[in-house]
């Protein structure tokens, strides 16, 4: 059975704030590209994503009171809980930031690991399951961008989507992620009686 659910903060459980100064017509082919693919088109060599990274999120600190969780979420951080599931954050952000966005939601995770880099969220991953004691079967991470779900294959655990975030549902559906939420309220009503992923 699962047991942990980790969770991706932004674009899953709250507005993505970095996309940055992206023209309107560009957004829509971005949302259904590849990590690697988005820095291709835009243009952004590896050398500068730490530097970016710092960026976005000094902007988001100063703006992190005005970003809200999206409707349902709270209720739906609570009610896993509830259900005897155990709440994991993984992010890009620091910990400061999150902790400010999830407000009183906060108390609901268990665990922390922010300031991910683009590509460490697998790291990130299998910092939690130490912490957790967990085996991968036990364990779900949901996000909503092509990297999360990426990272989470890398990292041997089953993986979840939501649709209402960044990437494009069909650029998510072609990675076949064990799961897919097309509303928050999904994520509630499934988790606590699903069983092990693998066998589904």
């Amino acid at each position: 059975m699962v047991s942990l659910v980790i969770f991706d903060l932004d674009g899953t459980l709250a507005a993505n704030t970095a996309s940055g100064p992206i023209a309107e017509g560009d957004v829509e082919p971005l949302r259904r590209a590849g990590t690697r693919e988005i820095l291709r088109r835009l243009d952004v060599p590896l050398w500068k994503l730490p530097a970016i990274g710092r960026r976005m999120r000094a902007l988001k600190r100063d703006h992190v009171a005005s970003i809200p969780l999206f409707p349902g979420a709270p209720e739906m951080l609570r009610a896993l809980p509830e259900a005897g599931l155990t709440l994991a954050l993984v992010s890009s952000d620091n910990e400061d930031n999150a902790r400010r966005q999830l407000g009183a939601s906060a108390a609901h995770f268990s665990h922390f690991a922010c300031g991910a880099s683009l590509f460490g969220k697998a790291a990130k991953f299998k910092s939690i399951l130490r912490r957790a004691r967990v085996t991968p079967a036990q364990v779900i991470a949901i996000g909503d961008e092509v990297r999360d779900i990426e990272a989470a294959r890398a990292a041997g655990i089953p993986c979840g989507a939501v649709t209402w975030g960044y990437a494009a549902p069909e650029a998510l559906a072609a990675l076949k992620p064990d799961m897919v939420f097309e509303h928050i309220e999904d994520i509630t009503m499934r988790l606590p009686y699903v069983g092990a992923l693998r066998d589904i």
